[in-house]
């Protein structure tokens, strides 16, 4: 600022403080880490709280961690439900959660008790959409790797897939072969295929199946914890497999007269982690631009998450607060204003006023 100026303004970066951070199971590694990097980056300690369902990782980062990271700045505590309440008992600068919306309300609530600032990633139905314009082996093959990647344990796999009537019979074909080209005859044996996290949600999954039209897998293995990749069609939109975020090897295909019909479906439910539309008609593509979700991928799914400079997080339902790259750094930092004022004084707000300042001022604010 030079001397005798007015005053010049700025924005700081500070870091909030001292950040929980609760990973997640189904990428144990990268969505507690992910958010570490941008809690250090952004000039945070952390306390870290890996989760208890990916027990092998959790024990590793706690072993790991103190070795690379100061321990007075970033603690790891594992533990269950107790540790974790515990946790969300003290006070914190930020909390970051990963998760199901379920848990995401329990630690919302907890935050308020203290004020805290809190990320929300959690999840929900993550719709695509194929219209008849679409590339349909195309289609089916980025489909088909979105959902079943880690046995569709992800947060923005496709949920269940509506598609057109005059192609839904040829795409659904595409997509069993594709489905062969990628595991084989028997995906259980497949090397890059991944299994279930537990006995509750394998439970969960194929209890979902139950009374629907499987056209292509359904085959499970309790022992294994081994739910093959299953294409459920002719989908009632009331049945239970529609009623919650599948989080699992199951893709319901719901087939539409008009691709409206399954936009005005996504309208009219929770707002997702992310949809996904398929068309190479240019109006339908402008439609898919307009739909409110986390994310929108036009021609592809999934990996939207590799753009860095791409936020990313969800809205309403499905989450608030955004990370990756910039977005992460934002996250854990206030961005502080600092106003510094010089020796020019104008005088003008002090009383008493003139009564043509007066005017002025209420003529400028729609008072007179």
């Amino acid at each position: 600022m030079a001397e005798g100026a007015a005053a010049s303004a700025k924005t700081v970066a500070e870091p909030l403080g001292v950040a929980l951070i609760i990973g997640a199971w189904n990428y144990p590694l990268l969505l507690t880490l992910s958010p570490l990097v941008a809690c250090i980056g952004a000039g945070n300690a952390a306390v870290i709280k890996p989760s208890e369902m990916s027990p092998a990782t959790a024990s590793l980062l706690a072993e790991l961690l103190p070795k690379y990271l100061d321990p007075k700045a970033f603690h790891v505590e594992n533990g269950a439900v107790p540790e974790t309440t515990a946790l969300l008992a003290e006070k914190f600068d930020k909390i970051f959660f990963t998760g199901s919306a379920k848990v995401g309300k329990i630690v919302m609530t907890a935050a308020a008790n203290n004020l805290t600032p809190v990320t929300l990633e959690l999840g929900g139905q993550s719709p695509v959409i194929v219209d008849k314009s679409a590339d349909l082996k195309l289609a089916a093959l980025r489909i088909a790797f979105a959902k079943f990647a880690n046995a569709g344990q992800t947060c923005v796999a496709p949920n269940h897939l509506f598609v057109h009537k005059d192609v839904a019979e040829q795409f659904t074909e595409i997509l069993k072969t594709t489905i062969q080209n990628f595991y084989g005859d028997d995906p259980q044996k497949s090397q890059d295929y991944g299994r279930i996290v537990d006995e509750r949600n394998f439970s969960r999954l194929t209890s979902l199946m139950k009374g629907t039209n499987i056209a292509y897998g359904g085959n499970s293995d309790k022992n294994n914890l081994y739910i093959a990749p299953t294409l459920l069609t002719n989908t009632d939109l009331t049945a239970p497999v529609m009623q919650e975020e599948i989080f699992g090897p199951i893709l319901p295909i719901i087939k539409v007269g008009d691709v409206s019909e399954a936009f005005n479906h996504v309208a009219s439910h929770d707002r997702p982690l992310a949809a996904y539309v398929f068309a190479q008609d240019k109006d339908v593509i402008k439609k898919a631009e307009e739909i409110t979700a986390g994310a929108v991928c036009i021609n592809n799914a999934l990996i939207h998450l590799g753009v860095h400079d791409l936020p990313f997080g969800g809205v309403g339902e499905s989450g608030f607060g955004q990370y990756h790259g910039k977005a992460g750094f934002d996250a854990f930092s206030h961005q502080k204003p600092i106003l510094k004022s010089g020796g020019i004084e104008p005088g003008l707000h002090y009383p008493p006023h003139k009564n043509g300042l007066r005017k002025a001022i209420l003529k400028r604010f729609g008072l007179l």
